[in-house]
């Protein structure tokens, strides 16, 4: 048998089987994205008594179903209103009810004159759902910020 018919033979062969579809699972199963997000929301909640070089802002968060990954962060904001630096971040799960948070951070390199903001957002099923309106955080120190309400994110 010529070579030329063997290899073409064979090429289209490879190409055939290469283009069957994988047969497809009725349901998804569940990634390690859920599994990662409880995971750092058990981190972020065991924080354990704050030391004496760090401060720490602390409150209740309002309005976040149950499940929904909420992500918050301090952040130094420039004159545009965009985020360029992280001060600290902190992520948890939402229960439906009055969500505790505790945000810890490092008062030597809060900047000063800089703005400087508490931001937060909600997400499930990785479709952002809430958001919450900014927090202008004016000193370094620690400070209770009581309940924070979330709003549908636009």
């Amino acid at each position: 048998m010529p070579l030329r018919p063997l290899v073409l033979l064979s090429f289209v062969s490879l190409l055939a089987a290469c283009s069957s579809d994988a047969p497809k699972p009725s349901e998804p199963a569940p990634g390690p994205a859920p599994q990662m997000a409880e995971k750092k929301a058990r981190a972020s909640a065991d924080l354990g008594p704050l030391p004496a070089y760090q401060r720490e802002l602390s409150g209740a968060l309002l309005g976040v179903p149950a499940g929904a990954e909420v992500e918050l962060a301090l952040l130094v904001i420039d004159e545009r209103s965009r985020p360029q630096q992280l001060l600290a971040s902190a992520n948890l799960i939402g229960t439906s009810q009055a969500l505790p948070f505790h945000l810890r951070f490092n008062p030597d390199v809060f900047p000063a004159g800089a703005r400087v903001e508490l931001r937060g957002r909600a997400s499930q099923s990785g479709q952002l759902i809430l958001h919450l309106p900014a927090q202008r955080i004016f000193q370094p120190t620690t400070q209770a910020l009581g309940q924070l309400q979330f709003v549908k994110a636009p």
